[in-house]
């Protein structure tokens, strides 16, 4: 089985991205090539992971030429992506279209989720998660609000573009730092989105900024699909530190949070707006030695 790894980043997350390539490189077999996808102006900073592996692909090569990023406005270092037909979008929303785009230009069986703060720490073959022609699939029953309060939004805008009720009842959380998709169904999904919004599906899914690709994803394949080809599975495969408050944010916390690792997890992820030195995610994880400063 071949696997396309992809990570949405930007030069904010360029050193935990690094991270992430070392520990991909160290710890991953098998059949895969990781893809960074990354903004127009970011591509030469990332080039730098580039290798036999590894491509950095620029958002030019996934987006229409009306879809950019300009420096915002108001004045704030972020940026913005300015479109004709909806509010401007944010960073993490051109992330996720990234990530959607992708399906239809890559040849795979997988499509691998991977967050910029994650970090592998144990051997791991994407292959793995492939078991009788099904792929194993992240979702935990009824998980609404497990992860953030947006939930029932990404809910009602995953209804909006599949054709399916806004409340479907249930609230099956889909979200998490390392996720596998089904290169076949990805695309079907697309075209699925298409086919409802008679329209291109870029522009049907940035109809409203409450995206969540892993909530579209997931709905598709449970309520379009009825699960076929895919193998249900409340093991996230990365266990994730994803709000402030819950561990001190000093090493011992930090520690305290690696504790919660479980046997068949293959890795960690602290999000970048909690306070944890990456100095520290980086020994404390995996004991290696710092890298080298740019």
């Amino acid at each position: 089985m071949k696997t396309a790894i992809m990570t949405a980043s930007y030069v904010g997350d360029f050193e935990r991205c690094r991270l992430l390539c070392e520990t991909i490189d160290r710890f991953f077999s098998g059949n895969w090539h990781h893809y960074l996808l990354v903004e127009r102006r970011d591509v030469d900073l990332f080039r730098q992971f580039a290798g036999e592996r590894r491509s950095v692909v620029s958002e030019a090569e996934l987006f229409p030429a009306w879809l950019r990023s300009f420096p915002d406005p108001l004045g704030s270092s972020r940026r913005i992506w300015p479109t004709p037909f909806t509010l401007p979008l944010r960073g993490w929303h051109a992330q996720q279209l990234r990530r959607l785009a992708l399906a239809r230009h890559i040849e795979a069986d997988t499509l691998l989720s991977i967050d910029s703060e994650v970090v592998i720490v144990r051997p791991f073959d994407p292959a793995s998660l492939w078991f009788d022609g099904r792929m194993r699939f992240y979702r935990v029953e009824d998980g609404k609000g497990t992860v953030s309060s947006d939930h029932p939004r990404w809910i009602a805008h995953a209804g909006d573009l599949l054709g399916l009720p806004r409340d479907p009842g249930f609230a099956h959380d889909y979200i998490t730092a390392a996720i596998p998709w089904r290169v076949d169904t990805a695309r079907a999904l697309l075209d699925h989105i298409e086919r409802i919004s008679g329209t291109g599906w870029l522009r049907a899914v940035m109809s409203s900024r409450d995206i969540s690709e892993c909530m579209i994803y997931g709905r598709f394949v449970d309520e379009v699909l009825d699960g076929a080809g895919h193998s249900h599975d409340p093991r996230p495969l990365c266990h994730v530190l994803w709000q402030k408050g819950i561990f001190s944010e000093n090493r011992a916390g930090l520690v305290e949070f690696m504790r919660g690792l479980s046997d068949d997890q293959i890795a960690i992820a602290v999000q970048s707006f909690v306070g944890h030195p990456l100095s520290d995610i980086r020994e404390l994880a995996l004991g290696l030695p710092a890298a080298p400063a740019l």
